[in-house]
């Protein structure tokens, strides 16, 4: 009978549970102590894949954010095209209320109405004050709804510099945010939703006013001449007012590579420009970026004494690697370390092993590997069921 049992193989079940959740795990070489030459007094220069701070001046004080408010404004707009919420195609119109914002604007008029896609471009190339309040009116019904959206947004990133009293970053007391904040926020955006780069690296371009007064032409201009001035440039935005001084979130790309760099409360634009060159040349020059997406199947491993002969296994996430020393990277490796069976019970999200990368013989950073079933020991009637199967037809 021992023999018997021995023979058949166990019982595989069907469990119906649910995935388990990979994250991304990020290791990142020691930084040099040197750094770019920024005059302005906050900055913060970050690696957008792994979140890793390469530089950091100042990079929690709060400061007053001006129009890059205007990313945590984006963001929620893309939520809500995301959750089907709105459509790029849907017409606004355009409260009295939206139509009287001053600073930076398109010059919208009450009742006037533009889509959805029109006013991002608005927001995005132009800075717009007035599009931004008719976007926020649009998806919450008010400002101030849409206010609270942003804080509890930012919030959940993480942002403990934040309180957005605003949409658009017009001067009003308590409205502040920090460097690494700004950071944060373009990280979300540019991340989750990489289309925005569609609009923040438009140049140039018209819209149509259609009011009671007639049809007529408007132009756009961005208002972030890094666009045109930094090759790899890709956005983000810029922001300017009297007490909160000249402000950007630069991204950009090379190799596969994107930066954002903040800059906060320069004192001209020239400083604002020469400081976001600086941080981002310094991260091209010296970063690179290892990235293992570990999509591949991993093989499954042996069971003993359970009422399944085998189990899955899966990735904990990617793996990521930031060289900060300008390391090359080309040589990095991997290696499964995983036992050859397992005896039951095998519990579903338990550790199976890791994959452990190196360059040059040093390790650089492991991932964990989970099994991806439970797996109860089998018993004297698990054994039993499985024998009769095997000879009733």
């Amino acid at each position: 009978m021992k023999l018997l049992v021995s023979f058949f193989l166990c019982l595989n079940l069907i469990l119906n549970l649910p995935d388990i959740t990979g994250t991304t795990t990020v290791y990142a070489a020691d930084a040099d102590a040197s750094g770019p030459a920024v005059s302005s007094p906050s900055a913060i220069l970050m690696e957008a894949s792994t979140g890793t701070v390469i530089y950091e001046k100042n990079p929690h004080e709060a400061l007053r954010p001006a129009s890059i408010t205007k990313i945590m404004t984006m963001i929620l707009i893309f939520d809500a095209l995301e959750k089907g919420q709105i459509s790029l195609s849907d017409t606004v119109s355009v409260s009295t209320y939206a139509a009287s914002m001053g600073g930076s604007q398109v010059y919208l008029e009450p009742g006037e109405t533009q889509t959805v896609e029109t006013l991002l471009k608005c927001i995005s190339v132009a800075s717009a004050n007035d599009a931004c309040v008719a976007m926020a009116e649009y998806i919450c019904g008010s400002e101030t709804e849409f206010v609270r959206q942003m804080n509890e947004r930012a919030r959940g990133l993480g942002m403990n510099d934040t309180t957005f009293v605003n949409c658009c970053g017009l001067e009003a007391d308590g409205h502040v945010t920090s460097a690494y904040d700004v950071a944060l926020m373009s990280r979300e955006l540019t991340l989750n939703y990489p289309q925005i780069h569609n609009y923040c690296t438009i140049w140039m371009e018209n819209i149509t006013h259609t009011t009671a007064k007639g049809t007529s032409e408007f132009g756009l201009t961005n208002t972030n001449k890094l666009i045109r001035q930094y090759e790899y440039a890709t956005g983000l935005k810029t922001g300017f007012t009297s007490l909160a001084k000249y402000c950007v979130s630069a991204t950009a790309e090379r190799d596969g590579m994107e930066l954002i760099a903040v800059v906060m409360a320069a004192p001209d634009p020239a400083t604002r420009s020469a400081d976001a060159t600086a941080l981002l040349n310094h991260g091209f020059a010296r970063c690179h970026v290892y990235t293992d997406g570990n999509e591949e199947k991993l093989p499954s491993i042996q069971v003993t004494k359970g009422t399944s002969d085998h189990v899955g296994l899966t990735y904990e996430g990617p793996f990521s690697y930031l060289s900060t020393d300008g390391s090359d990277l080309s040589g990095v490796q991997k290696t499964l370390e995983l036992p050859e069976t397992v005896t039951a019970p095998v519990e579903r999200g338990g550790i199976a092993g890791r994959a452990v990368y190196t360059q040059d013989g040093k390790t650089i950073g492991e991932t964990n590997i989970y099994f991806t079933e439970q797996i109860p020991a089998a018993t004297y009637r698990d054994y039993f069921t499985k024998a009769l199967g095997y000879f009733l037809p």
